[in-house]
C-alpha cells in the first residue's frame, strides 16, 4: 500500500508540474524545458548569456547576476555592461563562467521562472543537476560565433526571443548583423587578392588577457571585409581553427602589411602584454608595420565571450582603414556608436574607449 500511495503522490507530483507549465521551447541542446506562458524573470548564467538578454532588451527580466556583473575593474570591455550600470548593484547568484549556486538562486525573491545558460555542458555547474535542485527549467544555449557558427548564434537568440517573448526582437537582431555582413562584403567583395593587404590581429583576450602571440585564425572581422589574414588556417578535421597562439617567428616571417592589437591585453599592464612586446622586444622590432607605423587599436574580441558589437564595429574600422575609397561614408566611432546603440541601447564606444587609453582605432604610439 505505501509503495502505491508512494508512486501515486509522484504521479500527482508530475502531473501538477506538467500542468504549471503552458509550454515547451527546446533549446539549443535539444532538451524541451517546461515554462509559463509568458516568462517574466529569468537569470543568465554562463559567458554571454547576459548579453544576448540586453541585445533582446529583455534585460529588465533578469532578477540576478553572476559575480563578474559586480566586480569594479579598470577595464571594461562589455558594451552591454557599461549601458546597463545597475547590473553592478543587483543580486549575485553564482560565480562567472556559469558556476551557478544553488542555494543562493532559492533565496532570491522573486524566483527566475528560467534559467538561460551558456556553454551549459561544456563549463560550469551542470544544467540538469541544477534544474534538478532547484525545480527552475534550464534552457542551454549555444553561444555560436559570427563566423562558422553564426547560424547557431541565431539559433540560440530566437530560443531566448521564445522564452522572454522577444521574438520580433531576435529577428530585427539577426536582419540587422546579416544586414551589416552583407554591406561590408558588398564594399570589398571585388578587390583583387593581388590588392589586399596582409593582416594580423595580436593580443587577442582568451578566458583572460594574453601577450601580442596570441590571435584569431578566423578573425570574423578580417574576413567581412575579404583582408588576407596572414593567421588563417584550417586543422586537420578541415574546420577553422579557434583561438591560437603562434610563434614570434612565424610572424615575423609573415611581416604582415598591417598588425592589430586588441585591447584586451593592456589589462596585464605597462611592462607586460602585446603593447609593450611590440614596443620593446627586437623581433617585432623587425617587423615593416612596427617600422612605418602601420600598427592601429581594436576593440577587445572577447570579453565574457565574444563581443558581438564590438567585432562588427571593428570590421568597419578595419575596412576604413585598408580601403578608404570603400569606405568614404563611414565614420568609426560613429559607426561603433550606432551598433551598440542598436544592440544595448546607448552610444558607449568612448566610454569604452577612454578605459583602454584612447587608443581605439588609433595609430599606436610605439616609440
Amino acid at each position: 500500500m505505501k509503495k502505491i500511495l508512494h508512486a501515486a503522490l509522484i504521479v500527482f507530483v508530475l502531473a501538477a508540474t506538467a500542468s504549471a507549465g503552458d509550454r515547451t521551447v527546446t533549446d539549443s541542446a535539444g532538451k524541451q524545458a517546461l515554462l509559463p506562458q509568458t516568462v517574466e524573470r529569468v537569470i543568465c548564467s554562463g559567458p554571454g548569456s547576459l548579453r544576448m538578454l540586453c541585445y533582446l532588451q529583455a534585460q529588465a527580466k533578469a532578477v540576478a547576476v553572476d559575480d563578474i556583473e559586480v566586480r569594479r575593474s579598470t577595464f571594461d570591455a562589455r558594451p552591454y555592461a557599461i549601458a546597463n550600470p545597475h547590473f553592478k548593484t543587483m543580486p549575485i547568484f553564482g560565480q562567472f563562467r556559469g558556476h551557478d549556486n544553488p542555494e543562493l538562486i532559492l533565496t532570491l525573491e522573486p524566483q527566475p521562472q528560467a534559467v538561460l545558460k551558456t556553454y551549459a555542458y561544456s563549463m560550469g555547474y551542470d544544467p540538469v543537476e541544477l534544474q534538478d535542485k532547484t525545480g527552475i527549467p534550464v534552457v542551454a544555449l549555444n553561444y555560436g560565433d559570427l563566423g562558422a557558427q553564426r547560424q547557431e548564434f541565431y539559433r540560440s537568440l530566437r530560443i531566448m526571443g521564445d522564452v522572454v517573448g522577444k521574438r520580433e526582437r531576435a529577428e530585427a537582431v539577426i536582419s540587422y548583423m546579416d544586414g551589416l555582413i552583407r554591406d561590408l562584403a558588398k564594399r570589398t567583395a571585388d578587390i583583387p587578392q593581388d590588392k589586399r593587404p596582409t593582416v594580423f590581429v595580436g593580443g587577442v583576450a582568451f578566458k583572460g588577457p594574453h601577450g601580442y602571440q596570441s590571435t584569431e585564425p578566423a578573425y570574423p572581422p578580417f574576413a567581412f571585409i575579404n583582408a588576407a589574414n596572414v593567421a588563417r588556417g584550417k586543422g586537420m578535421s578541415g574546420k577553422e581553427l579557434s583561438h591560437s597562439d603562434v610563434s614570434k617567428e612565424m610572424i615575423v616571417k609573415w611581416d604582415p602589411d598591417y598588425l592589430f592589437l586588441d585591447l584586451s591585453t593592456l589589462q596585464l599592464g605597462d611592462g607586460a602584454g602585446g603593447l609593450h612586446e611590440l614596443r620593446a622586444d627586437p623581433a617585432y622590432q623587425t617587423l615593416s608595420a612596427v617600422r612605418e607605423g602601420r600598427v592601429y587599436g581594436l576593440l577587445p574580441y572577447n570579453w565574457y565571450s565574444r563581443n558581438y558589437g564590438s567585432i562588427l564595429a571593428n570590421a568597419y574600422f578595419i575596412g576604413k582603414l585598408l580601403y578608404p575609397d570603400r569606405f568614404t561614408d563611414v565614420d568609426p566611432a560613429a559607426k561603433a556608436d550606432e551598433i551598440f546603440t542598436f544592440l544595448v541601447g546607448g552610444p558607449v564606444f568612448e566610454a569604452m574607449d577612454q578605459m583602454f587609453g584612447n587608443l581605439a582605432y588609433q595609430q599606436l604610439p610605439l616609440d
